[in-house]
């Protein structure tokens, strides 16, 4: 079976808008594209390119793609990510009729998660996501994301696109591995491990106070 995995940029605060441009996405009055490029350093790009060494295929959503397909394809073609960009096949998750000029790109079709559920039980390489934050949500909802790993940077943005949004739906994660570099970036790898489960600190005999604290918050 193919898994599907989110690689994304995250703040501090969880936001993961425009990580590589001013004008990669304004939408919401976003004033910060571009925040990741001060801290990328030679660690930090070379773990990202680990991301890339093992055979995958791009599943993005159609902002994403676009922003994709209007830069990589006029990229210097001696840089390694472009290569491999242009060459993989590119899933695409798009509500429109718009053509998908950028080479070896297929739509998903009007039912995202159907198609989704298809490919993953086929033969072939991991589905990468990259950015696409609308798609990543409509993924959780549906519990079709099988790894996460997450670059968090050492930044507060305050508002803007999250990786997990309002509506995510409350799973536990097991953590597979995690990195830091002297930039400040730290790198983790998640996958799902089920249900929540939940415990207790408080003694077993609340006082009068905790009691009337619990009737007080109803």
């Amino acid at each position: 079976m193919r898994r599907i995995i989110a690689s994304t940029f995250v703040s501090l605060d969880g936001i993961m808008q425009a990580p590589g441009a001013p004008e990669e996405d304004t939408s919401g009055g976003f004033q910060f594209g571009g925040w990741t490029f001060h801290y990328f350093d030679e660690a930090t790009g070379a773990a990202l390119g680990e991301i890339f060494d093992k055979p995958f295929d791009l599943l993005l959503g159609r902002k994403t793609y676009d922003i994709f397909a209007a830069y990589w394809p006029y990229a210097d073609q001696d840089d390694r990510i472009a290569v491999l960009f242009n060459r993989v096949t590119k899933y695409v998750a798009t509500r429109g009729n718009a053509s998908l000029d950028w080479n070896n790109s297929r739509s998903l079709g009007p039912d995202v998660t159907a198609a989704l559920t298809e490919l993953k039980k086929g033969e072939g390489p991991d589905l990468l996501i990259q950015g696409s934050s609308d798609l990543i949500q409509t993924l959780l909802r549906y519990g079709l994301i099988d790894e996460y790993t997450v670059l968090t940077f050492p930044l507060l943005l305050g508002k803007g696109k999250k990786l997990f949004a309002d509506g995510t739906v409350p799973v536990a994660l097991k953590l597979i591995r995690s990195q830091s570099f002297p930039s400040g970036v730290i790198m983790a790898t998640y996958e799902p491990a089920g249900d929540i489960k939940t415990g207790s600190f408080a003694t077993q005999d609340p006082s009068e106070a905790e009691l009337r604290r619990r009737r007080n918050w109803k």
